[in-house]
């Protein structure tokens, strides 16, 4: 299969170009800067901004037909939603919601015509548990988890799949040195940040946090399985979190994760 991935250039992106790749798949890597796909062996290296729609057209157009797309381009950033920038909330969200709907805009009514097509957007835990500091990155992905369930129900008549895939914490490297810049806000949630840090410790524990590899396998198994659901939690402690919140009511799962982190707040 013909695949793009868009965020190529390292963590998940970069492990996903390397395992398709292996598995004899044409892969067109992307990203804002090409030098970070150098390593890559892949069929095609090309500069994509998913923000701006020039950019989508002329990569469509060099790419080729393509059989799917994984989005996997994403900002992030820290801060207490009571005074974080709106300019960056709506930068967030350009780059990880609208972003991604741009792009299968382009190539959806080729894939309609035809009948086939594999969409593979990756969101996050945090897509669907919604974390303190953390709001604006969360409100991006739940989202790209609606836009793309409502895909899922639109798309699967013209025999389209549409997968979401969950990690958790992942490996240090998932973003670039500016992307989790952190907005302290002011200092009356210094204790929230002082709680709040390590979390991802907390829930991996001892084993520790899984590198992208296990993610870059997931995309592919939902690109070459029809049978993927819908919807993958990726790495124990997204099954974890995720089971629990499909368990519980919103009360008892937020004892439950305050116990488990340790929160007073």
């Amino acid at each position: 299969m013909r695949v793009l991935i868009t965020g190529a250039g390292r963590a998940i992106g970069a492990a996903a170009a390397a395992e398709l790749s292996a598995a004899g798949h044409q892969v067109i890597a992307t990203a804002r800067d090409t030098r970070l796909l150098a390593g890559l062996n892949v069929t095609d290296r090309l500069r994509l901004d998913v923000t701006d729609e020039e950019s989508i057209r002329s990569t469509l157009e060099r790419a080729g037909d393509l059989d799917a797309i994984v989005n996997n381009a994403a900002i992030s950033g820290k801060g207490p939603l009571e005074s974080y920038p709106v300019e960056r909330l709506r930068a967030m969200l350009e780059t990880n919601t609208i972003g991604p709907l741009r792009l299968l805009q382009g190539v959806l009514p080729r894939w309609r015509s035809r009948g086939s097509g594999v969409v593979v957007n990756v969101s996050s835990v945090q897509g669907r548990v919604a974390t303190p500091l953390e709001g604006p990155y969360s409100a991006s992905k739940s989202a790209l988890e609606s836009l793309s369930e409502t895909l899922h129900y639109e798309l699967g008549h013209f025999g389209i799949r549409v997968a979401i895939i969950e990690p958790g914490y992942i490996a240090p490297g998932m973003k670039a040195a500016g992307d989790l810049a952190e907005l302290a806000g002011d200092d009356a949630y210094r204790q929230l940040w002082d709680e709040w840090d390590g979390a991802d410790g907390k829930l991996t524990g001892a084993r520790g946090r899984p590198g992208p590899e296990v993610v870059a396998k997931a995309i592919r198994a939902a690109i070459e399985d029809p049978s993927t659901p819908l919807r993958v939690p990726v790495g124990e402690d997204a099954v974890t979190v995720l089971s629990a919140r499909d368990a519980l009511d919103d009360a008892a799962f937020e004892a439950a994760m305050r116990q488990t982190l340790g929160m007073t707040w």
